[in-house]
């Protein structure tokens, strides 16, 4: 295990809450560092809040994060991989009714994006998919769309998980990210080689919308309302249930044998080093191809051992699943890598190979810890946000 240090890289209204920067002190067991988010409900709220204002505004402005946009060069392949312990996996969870044409690829339920505030108050996005866990509230993606890498200080602000994002619409809810469990090699020395997070979740939770109501009620409501004009409104919720039981869960595999077939899936936007923008980070899309069989090198991050794949996609993938093992029909497999960088192999300036961290025992430990954190929900029994 090696230790590096890098160089620092109406609604509004009627909610009546405000964004809040949501930042803790980070706690480190072994390997395995865990940071609080939005650490108690009123936090959670005023996340959820910030995301939900003005018609979900911040949501459709936000842009891909192009941490290392302008870091796109040559990865370099070194020795083999010597996982650190026995194969071992953790099976998904989901629909097992099969779904559509084996023709086409089908796209996982699980994913979506994670939503945030970087260090120069920007809103951003990243993706993800949701895994297995005992409850059923677990989100993986890359560390770095956890930190704040530019800045070497914090978590990122308002962070969030939608799953199935498209156009400002959060079909399944938006949930708010409780904990994140990371490698303390990232946490502390962002070690690329560890550039991957498990966050927990609370439920979900979707607007119902805004209701007028009289002065008795109005006064007893303890969520989110405003009065104006004479007239008493209040925002009314609804808890939409866990992450895993509304879209499921990936399955997580670590020290597997490279050179297989993986299917990965995120959201590019970012356009080539050349120019050239080809995606628009509306709609997922997917890569489908063997690993690499030897280490992949990228100086310029000092990373030493990530695993590679060809796939012309752009950032905005950055943290999307690779998936093994993948059911077209159930939409299901079993995550053994995140999407960490992108590199231009053969030098005509446009991305064609991205890169993973290798999960291997230490990947599961981070893993294992974070699966057994319950997380809890933010909407009370007659819609109102907690505070």
């Amino acid at each position: 295990m090696k230790r590096i240090l890098l160089p620092a890289g109406g609604a509004v209204l009627a909610t009546g809450l405000l964004a809040v920067g949501l930042t803790g002190t980070a706690q480190a067991d072994g390997d395995v560092s865990h940071d609080p988010m939005a650490n108690n409900t009123s936090e959670a709220v005023s996340v959820a809040s910030f995301w939900f204002g003005a018609n979900r505004a911040a949501l459709r402005q936000a842009t891909q994060y192009t941490w290392d946009a302008k870091e796109v060069r040559k990865v370099v392949s070194k020795g083999g991989y010597s996982p650190d312990g026995r194969p071992g996996t953790t099976a998904p969870t989901g629909a097992t009714k099969p779904t559509g044409s084996a023709q086409n690829v089908n796209l996982p339920k699980t994913i979506g994006k994670v939503f945030f505030v970087d260090g120069s108050g920007k809103y951003r996005w990243c993706s993800a998919t949701s895994i297995q866990s005992n409850y059923r509230n677990l989100v993986a993606t890359a560390a770095h769309c956890v930190y704040d890498t530019d800045s070497n200080s914090a978590l990122l602000d308002n962070w969030v998980f939608v799953p199935g994002f498209y156009e400002g619409k959060t079909p399944f809810g938006i949930y708010v990210g409780k904990q994140a469990f990371t490698h303390y090699d990232f946490d502390t020395y962002e070690d690329y080689d560890r550039d991957y997070a498990f966050v927990t979740v609370y439920n979900g939770v979707q607007l119902e919308g805004i209701k007028a109501v009289d002065r008795k009620a109005f006064q007893s409501w303890t969520g989110p309302k405003r009065a104006w004009g004479g007239r008493y409104y209040i925002l009314v919720s609804k808890d939409v249930g866990r992450l895993g039981d509304v879209v499921g869960g990936q399955g997580v595999a670590w020290n597997q044998p490279t050179g297989k077939a993986v299917r990965t899936f995120g959201y590019p936007s970012a356009p080539h080093p050349d120019g050239n923008k080809v995606y628009s980070g509306v709609t997922p899309k997917h890569c489908y191809g063997k690993t690499s069989a030897k280490a992949v090198g990228a100086p310029w991050l000092k990373i030493e051992e990530h695993i590679g794949l060809k796939c012309a996609v752009t950032p905005g993938y950055d943290g999307g699943p690779w998936l093994s093992n993948y059911s077209n029909a159930k939409r299901l497999g079993y995550v053994n890598g995140v999407t960490s960088t992108f590199a231009d192999q053969d030098g005509n300036d446009r991305i064609d190979y991205i890169t993973s961290p290798y999960f291997d025992g230490e990947t599961a430990a981070v893993y294992n810890s974070a699966k057994n954190v319950w997380s809890g929900k933010i909407v009370g029994p007659n819609g109102e946000l907690y505070k």
